[in-house]
Order: C-alpha cells, then sequence, then structure tokens
C-alpha cells in the first residue's frame, strides 16, 4: 500500500499502548514525525513514550484527534470507536498498523522475524548480534529488550530488524530481503477460522522471499516442513537439530546460568562447524531461537567472533522466563507463554535444567476463543510441572461465552497432565496461597499474556 507521507502530518496512533503501537510510535517520532495516541489506560509502554515527550491521551474521545491528519490503528481497534467514527467523518486517512510499519520499514533493508511462536527472542538475539558486529540496526520489537529497555530502537545503519505480526495477516504487508520463521502452530484462529488458511498465509510469506536476499526455516517444525515442499520458491536455508539441515544443532548442553551448542554450516558456499557457543538461557527452542539469528547472521558475512559475542552477552527480553525475585530457595519467575507449545516447551525446559525443584506454574488464560479452540491442548501441556494454580481467563474484552464450565476443564487439566490443581478465584487468593506454602526449594512461574505479569510482580510485597 502507497502511503504519502510528510515530516508537517500530525500522526494519531489508537491504542498506542499496545507493543507493537507503541514501538511504531517510537520510530516514527525518532525518524521526525509529529506522532501522538491514545488508550484506555495507562501502563508501561505509555510511560516510555512519555519519557520521550509523545503526548498520550486516556480514554477515547473524538477531541483527541482536533489537530490531527492521519490516523494509525491497531487491530484491536472496534469500527464503533469515537476517534476512528470521528476521524471517517473528517475524511482523515486511517491506516491499520501492518501497512505503517510496512511504508516506514521499506526503505530499509529489512530482516523480518515471524512464526507463531519465539518471533520476539529471535528478533532481539538477531539484534544482539547485528549490534556486536556494529551494524547498529533500527530495532522494532514485540517485547521490551534488556539492552536497552524498550522495544524500538532507531539505529544509524541501513539494516532494520523487525518483528513480524501474523495474528492479523499484516505479516504479508511488510517487504523484506532476509526473514526468519520459527515455526507454525494453531494460533490466532479467530483470525484465520482455520489452520488450512493459516498455511496458505505463511506460504504466501515463504514465496516472498526475494531473489537478493534469503529465508531461514526452522526444519524441526513439521507444518513448516510440509510447507516448504510446496513452495515454489526456494531460496531459503534450514535450520534445526533434524540431520539434513542447512545449519544443524550439534552437542547441546544445558545449565542452569546458559545453553551451549555447536553449528554444522553445509550451503552451497560453505562447509564448517561453529564451535562452542554459549547463550545465557535454558531451553531447546530458545536454541533454535539463537541458531536461526546465527544462521542469517553468518550468510550475510558476519564473522564469528560478533556471532557468538551476540548470542553469550545477550540480555534477554522482558517476560521471557525473567527472575523476578527469590524467598529463601524459592524462585519467583514471569513468563509471557500463553499457548500450549510455549508453554509445554518453557517447562520442559525448566524441568530439565532444575531437575529437583518443585515447579508450580500460575496459569491464567488469555482469550476465551484461544482457551476454547485449543482446551485439549491446554489440557496436556502441563506434565512437566508438579502443581498448576489455574486463574480466571484473562479475556482482553471478548464478549464470547465459554461452552464448557471451567471446572471441567480443570479436571481435564489434572487428567490429562497429571498434576496437583488449585482454582483461584483473583489476586488476593494467589497471595494467601503463595505466603502459605512459602517453604521448601521450589519455582514460581507466572504464565499468561494478561494481568498475571503484575500479580507475580507483586508478590515479593507479601514477605
Amino acid at each position: 500500500m502507497k502511503i504519502d507521507l510528510g515530516k508537517n502530518e500530525l500522526i494519531h496512533f489508537i491504542g498506542i499502548g499496545g507493543i507493537g503501537m507503541s514501538g511504531l510510535a517510537l520510530i516514527m517520532n525518532e525518524l521526525g514525525y509529529k506522532v501522538q495516541g491514545s488508550d484506555i489506560a495507562n501502563n508501561r509502554n505509555i510511560d516510555r513514550l512519555c519519557e520521550k515527550k509523545i503526548k498520550v491521551f486516556i480514554n477515547h474521545k473524538k477531541e483527541n484527534i482536533k489537530k490531527t491528519t492521519l490516523l494509525v490503528i491497531s487491530s484491536a481497534i472496534k469500527k464503533n470507536n469515537l476517534e476512528l467514527v470521528e476521524a471517517k467523518k473528517k475524511n482523515l486517512p486511517v491506516y491499520a498498523r501492518g501497512d505503517m510499519l510496512g511504508h516506514i520499514v521499506s526503505f530499509m533493508r529489512n530482516v523480518v522475524v515471524t512464526g507463531s511462536h519465539g518471533k520476539t527472542t529471535t528478533t532481539s538475539l538477531v539484534s544482539s548480534i547485528f549490534t556486536s558486529g556494529n551494524l547498529d540496526p533500527t530495532i522494532i520489537n514485540g517485547g521490551v529488550l534488556n539492552s536497552f529497555g524498550n522495544s524500538a530502537k532507531l539505529g544509524k545503519s541501513n539494516w532494520c530488524v523487525t518483528e513480524s505480526d501474523e495474528s492479523d495477516g499484516s505479516f504479508l504487508k511488510i517487504p523484506f530481503t532476509y526473514s526468519i520463521v520459527t515455526n507454525l502452530d494453531s494460533e490466532h484462529l479467530d483470525f484465520y477460522k482455520n489452520i488450512k488458511n493459516l498455511k496458505k498465509s505463511f506460504l504466501k510469506f515463504i514465496e516472498k522471499i526475494p531473489s537478493v536476499g534469503k529465508g531461514f526455516i526452522c526444519n524441526d517444525d513439521q507444518n513448516l516442513k510440509n510447507l516448504i515442499k510446496k513452495s515454489k520458491n526456494k531460496n531459503f536455508y534450514t535450520y534445526g537439530i533434524n540431520k539434513k539441515s542447512n545449519f544443524q544443532i550439534l552437542n547441546i548442553k544445558q545449565t542452569a546460568n546458559f545453553s551451549s551448542f555447536d553449528i554444522k554450516v553445509s550451503i552451497p558456499s560453505k562447509r564448517k562447524i561453529i564451535k562452542s557457543i554459549k547463550l545465557p538461557m535454558i531451553g531447546i527452542h530458545n536454541i533454535r531461537n539463537a541458531t536461526a539469528a546465527a544462521s542469517l547472521a553468518f550468510t550475510i558475512g558476519l564473522p564469528e567472533k560478533y556471532i557468538k559475542l551476540g548470542l553469550s552477552n545477550f540480555k534477554g527480553v522482558q517476560r521471557r522466563f525473567s527472575h523476578i525475585f527469590d524467598h529463601n530457595k524459592i524462585s519467583f519467575y514471569d513468563d509471557y507463554a500463553h499457548h500450549p507449545t510455549e508453554i509445554s516447551s518453557v517447562l520442559n525446559s525448566v524441568k530439565n535444567v532444575y531437575k529437583k525443584k518443585e515447579i508450580v506454574c500460575i496459569f491464567q488464560p488469555h482469550r476465551i476463543s484461544r482457551l476454547i479452540n485449543l482446551k485439549k491442548e491446554f489440557s496436556k501441556c502441563f506434565q512437566m510441572a508438579d502443581t498448576v494454580l489455574l486463574c480466571p481467563v484473562y479475556t482482553a474484552n471478548e464478549k464470547i461465552k465459554l461452552n464448557f464450565t471451567y471446572h471441567s476443564f480443570a479436571k481435564l487439566i489434572i487428567n490429562n497432565s497429571n498434576v496437583n490443581l488449585i482454582q483461584l478465584e483473583n489476586e488476593l487468593q494467589l497471595r494467601r496461597f503463595v505466603k502459605r506454602n512459602a517453604f521448601g526449594e521450589k519455582i514460581y512461574i507466572g504464565m499468561g499474556a494478561g494481568s498475571i505479569s503484575n500479580w507475580m510482580k507483586n508478590l515479593k510485597n507479601i514477605f
């Protein structure tokens, strides 16, 4: 989509508090555009915008866009939004975030990272390697990088590393030179309606790989393996544990503080082994993410020393198995996992490293539609936990009804994951449970994409 954009525009972001919207607003502000926005409540993303002197209105009102010349809306904004209705009355141009993001990054040499899981971490790992290699990229991510305390940063080079959101199909709108596809799973079926449509969209993405660039696709993911067989565009390399991968992961070792592994490179121009890569993260899923980032960096010609340095010095992403605090021999972590695949990956990683500790998973389901679509998968994903504390569903303003009782869902988890389970009604009950059970060697992991992150951080106040 062609967007005519001048520096004299006043660009208003409806839903500016979202991680993706706030990141785009930050970059456009750094590029010299006049930006402002609105959202229904304050949050840390808005705090970061205000630190950059970006004006943010709390609550949506038509008066907010009085001087606005152009609007950007997130996919969460409804058609009856007061600002959107007013903009249409005034015949103001309105663009979806994906369209505006595509326009902004079209001026750069773009690396796009997509997939059902691991996008944010992989984008961050690519950014860390590029930064270590003095490429100074622009970064537009779906999570806050600990290295600079924000989700977006304008770099000085022509490189841009972008996380591309498949949830609303907007990942097809973003031009790229290089791309990574981490995996393909049953996710966002509220938008796609079925897995078949989701696969079609990912195939379109793979077909878009340009001849001047390269794609990097996970060869351990069965859905992606099937897709690349169908793709007419073969301009990609594969990565993974799979022996047929162009970048094969070997000699994996994991401890509580880091993982180490080798990468066997088998591409037309080069055959070699990159040895003794260290990553300050646990989990096979994160080793795959790191391999994707390393494969891309190696292909564009970054020396091995920068690849290793970027991975070993990686500072992490907020809400990705983030350590919050310790109390006696109990550790508390916060994680964004809200899909069965993500939950089982994190729990498997923790169990593999912390074999002797009791694992307590505090799970807050995110979206009623996701819980309905993946009920059976959710019930099986807690097998590596000892206890599950099941919180109420965070609806994310969905108005649909759950077509089964929550108690029956709890029983299904007990049966299919073979765990102790306690249903909680609110944050107060969580605080009481944790205080009563503050003994022994345990790991508490809060999981979900809703308010559970704040619940976990607030637990520090009970001791």
